[in-house]
């Protein structure tokens, strides 16, 4: 009987024991499962918790159109790259052609469908022998001084040497003692000229307020705070939806719970005076003739249910079902509404109406994502925060760990409302490298992804690294997060092998693992840009004096136009709204001045009598912003090929930018040339 009795006893301890593993990753997103695959190859027992049923994140939830054609391609290599040319790899194999190849690093867009992305990750984890575990949702965390022990979760507990915290939202991080940020900073706290409030896009001459004087529904706010403010809101989520036109793979959207029309009506007032309105979602074209629906990053309204994010990290498990469940009634009310009322122009309903989601996807979720897309959560405050100033200007790193590339970029965080108007606010249009299609080349160091010492000596953040919100802008996308992925995986190996704190692991042991695992850590060294076009030059921009800004130099946003009709211009031509005046178009020049003082800004335009009378343009240097209106009708005095706008005071060592925009213009904007000349 004793015996007996001590064999249940044992049995019942043995039900009851933490599962053990040299490597624990939390969090199955495109960071976390490369993180457990890179560990696994050097040798690691890894087991991959994950808190849903969905393995795979955005990756294999609907963003089915590869963000790398936005960067270095040739530096964006290791399990991404490997990754990718599996799937190409599967599509071979079944006679299926694709419009890229992955072994060229040009900027050709990857595209591919969720099943064959599940499918191929499915592979790679199952051949690298990890342990995949979903429905764990983590309850709490034992430490042992500033070790991490345990992890318990809604079923089971989990030890090992080091552990990974692979989610968008910082959860194991949080859970851990370590310290964290979310939403925005202010410009003077890094000296960022992207933080604070953003607004490039133009104001929808609209009121954003009910008869009541309350604001309509999807206004978030209005009083978006002071400009050069932070605060806690976090960019706009969304689905990544994959949709078709194909009535053999069509399923109908399904009806929403409920619809309440009047929830649109800001939105039947922006269509009321747009005049060239446009889909409002982004469709991306994907193999097996579908779509991957995403939020248009430049459109007044589209997916993401703007503002309806904030909180989503630091919700429970059921906290976040009702944040999860509110994106999506919203987005098959807003389908509804786009298929439906009568405020939609007639096409954009058509185009609408076509689209349904695919019967092939998400058979488990009724053929939707089961992935809300968590463009940024939580931030560690780690070991070094990467800033603006980190990919614009000090890229190097003595201890890198990834060469990042993709434009710093955000989507909106809130939407403003007054009487008069209604603008979208936080969006950072992309910033590239000017005259190349990808954002500026830089390192994230080894430090970002590892907490303060004093916090946690075995835990690695690769997702929600440290790093300020502009820095994220860039971080953001999952080319980037599945090396830093892989990064961390073989750097928790290295940790655990040799029983090292992971701020103590030595960095020429792991670049030397990071190499082997075919990571890229050198920054590029960009070929030469090609010649400007060849043409008749009207006037050579260099003959000038002071600082001369062309066309050429803009950051563009919109449908411009090129011409060389009218003369006198600077280089080989200009540019032109084709008399829009829709807010579309804009043009963004970025300075620094030489020294500090008094400017006399002019412009450069071929005036004529179907010119803009009044061309909006802001010119902001550190916290002061200046406000112009530029009669493009006036002519230039005589022989001159700029005419004088306005005298603005420009501090040197601080960014200036120069916006021009064709808001609620009467004629044609003409973008040719500004000049900047000290007084």
């Amino acid at each position: 009987m004793t015996r007996l009795l001590v064999c249940i006893l044992l049995l019942a301890f043995s039900c009851h024991a933490a599962t053990q593993a040299d490597v624990i990753v939390y969090g199955a997103t495109p960071g976390g499962f490369c993180a457990a695959i890179a560990a696994a190859r050097e040798g690691a027992a890894v087991v991959l918790l994950e808190p849903t049923g969905h393995v795979g994140g955005v990756n294999t939830g609907g963003l089915c159109f590869s963000d790398s054609n936005q960067t270095v391609r040739s530096t964006v290599m290791g399990l991404f790259d490997e990754w990718h040319a599996r799937v190409e790899k599967d599509y071979q194999q079944r006679g299926v052609a694709l419009p890229y190849q992955v072994s060229v690093k040009d900027h050709a867009h990857w595209t591919y469908e969720p099943h064959v992305a599940a499918k191929i990750t499915k592979e790679m984890l199952d051949e690298a022998k990890v342990k995949v575990l979903t429905k764990r949702v983590l309850k709490s965390v034992t430490k042992n001084g500033t070790r991490i022990a345990k992890l318990a979760t809604t079923d089971g507990e989990f030890e090992a040497k080091m552990f990974i915290d692979g989610t968008y939202e910082g959860d194991l991080m949080a859970a851990a003692g370590v310290r964290w940020t979310i939403g925005r900073e202010g410009r003077k706290e890094f000296g960022e000229s992207l933080a604070g409030k953003q607004y490039p896009k133009p104001k929808m001459r609209i009121s954003g307020l009910g008869d009541d004087g309350k604001p309509l529904p999807l206004i978030t706010t209005t009083d978006a705070g002071p400009e050069d403010a932070g605060d806690k809101n976090v960019m706009v989520y969304s689905f990544r939806l994959c949709v078709t036109k194909d009535a053999a793979n069509r399923v109908p959207f399904p009806m929403p719970a409920k619809y309440d029309p009047a929830r649109f009506e800001v939105v039947r007032r922006y269509f009321a005076k747009e005049k060239r309105p446009v889909l409002p979602w982004d469709l991306y074209p994907l193999p097996g003739n579908k779509f991957d629906a995403n939020n248009g990053i430049g459109k007044q309204f589209s997916m993401g249910l703007v503002g309806a994010c904030n909180g989503w990290s630091e919700a429970d498990e059921a906290g976040r079902a009702v944040i999860w469940e509110a994106h999506k009634q919203y987005t098959l009310e807003f389908y509804h509404f786009l298929t439906t009322d009568a405020a939609v122009p007639e096409k954009i309903r058509k185009e609408m109406s076509e689209l349904g989601l695919c019967r092939d996807e998400f058979a488990d979720y009724e053929h939707w994502s089961p992935q809300l897309y968590v463009r940024e959560g939580r931030r560690m405050i780690g070991e070094y925060i990467v800033s603006q100033n980190d990919i614009m200007k000090e890229p190097k790193k003595d201890d890198a760990i990834v060469v990042s590339s993709f434009p710093i970029d955000s989507h909106d965080c809130q939407r403003v409302g007054t009487g008069e108007f209604v603008i979208d606010e936080g969006t950072i249009m992309p910033v590239r490298v000017p005259g190349r299609k990808h954002g500026y080349a830089y390192h994230i160091p080894y430090r970002a992804i590892t907490p303060k010492a004093a916090e946690c000596a075995n835990l690695l953040v690769p997702v929600a690294l440290s790093c300020t919100h502009v820095g994220m802008s860039s971080i953001r996308v999952e080319p980037t997060w599945m090396i830093l992925g892989q990064s961390a995986g073989i750097a928790a190996a290295l940790s655990a092998k040799q029983q090292l704190d992971v701020q103590k692991l030595p960095y020429p042991a792991l670049r030397e693992r990071l190499l082997a695992q075919k990571q890229v850590l050198d920054l590029p060294v960009l070929s030469e840009l090609p010649p400007e076009p060849k043409g008749a030059m009207s006037i050579d921009p260099k003959s000038l004096p002071g600082i001369v800004l062309d066309d050429a130099q803009a950051e563009l946003k919109g449908p411009w136009s090129r011409s060389s009709n009218f003369k006198p211009h600077l280089g080989t031509g200009y540019l032109h709204d084709d008399k829009r005046g829709d807010g579309e178009c804009a043009a963004i020049f970025r300075l620094q001045v030489p020294q500090s003082g008094r400017y006399d800004l002019r412009m450069a335009y071929s005036a004529h009598e179907t010119r803009a009378t009044k061309v909006q343009l802001t010119i902001q240097n550190g916290e002061t912003a200046v406000e112009l209106l530029v009669d493009q009708t006036q002519p230039l005095p005589a022989g001159e090929a700029f005419r004088s706008i306005g005298k603005v005071e420009l501090q040197k060592g601080l960014e200036t930018t120069i916006a021009i925009r064709n808001a609620d213009t009467d004629g044609f904007v003409i973008l040719d040339a500004l000049q900047l000349v000290a007084e």
